[in-house]
């Protein structure tokens, strides 16, 4: 089964989301958090060359919650992303979740491009008995787990953004929504159902409250 760089890449940019209390909550506040993101994901996470300690990590455990530095690594590379992510919906707005915190396109570029340069690859070919041949990643010599991840999130970044996926991303426009979604269809205006009915209800309220000012008798 070919690796999903869409689901990969938008996964990790929906770690920043609506937390249900009109807030923003992060997934990656903490290092438990990346722990239970990374081991959700972890293969399309291989897929891209971010490998164990025993295919090659010079870490007990790549996951381990308590390296600070694959936390870093992690939001690093989330954060260009976003910016990069708020570039490809223009001319439509980006997360609400981004006013004023991300750097700007050629920041971001530079950033996503090094991060990616971290750990050098190889294209490498698999072809399984039971399955069909896929192509992925080989890592060239030893590295430690941040620089692994940093690599293999930048490098799903870079196929979804280079892909013809980009072209439906959207910014949820819902009240306190802060997602990014991919359209599945051309009229889809909102990340899920609950978020489009809570623009309903918004809106009509809003009407409502015109109304009374209009007359208010």
């Amino acid at each position: 089964m070919p690796v999903d760089h869409l689901a990969l890449a938008l996964a990790l940019a929906v770690t920043v989301r609506h937390d249900g209390h009109g807030g923003v909550a992060d997934d990656l506040a903490a290092p438990e958090g990346l722990t239970a993101w990374v081991r959700q994901h972890e293969r399309a996470l291989a897929e891209y060359g971010f490998v164990t300690a025993d295919e090659g990590a010079d870490s007990a455990d790549p996951a381990d919650p308590a390296d600070p530095a694959m936390l870093a690594a992690a939001v690093g590379v989330r954060t260009a992303l976003r910016a990069l992510f708020a570039r490809a919906v223009l001319p439509g707005a980006p997360s609400k979740a981004d006013a004023g915190r991300l750097p700007d396109a050629a920041a971001a570029l530079e950033r996503l491009n090094a991060a990616a340069a971290r750990v050098p690859v190889t294209h490498r070919l698999a072809w399984p008995a039971d399955g069909p041949p896929a192509a992925g990643y080989a890592v060239a010599g030893r590295h430690t787990p941040a620089d692994l991840l940093a690599a293999a999130l930048a490098r799903a970044g870079m196929a979804f953004l280079a892909g013809p996926d980009r072209a439906r991303l959207r910014a949820c426009p819902a009240p306190r929504c802060v997602r990014y979604f991919v359209q599945a269809h051309a009229r889809q205006e909102w990340c899920k159902p609950s978020c489009g009915n809570r623009a309903r209800v918004a809106r009509h309220h809003a009407r409502q409250r015109a109304r009374t000012a209009d007359d208010p008798n």
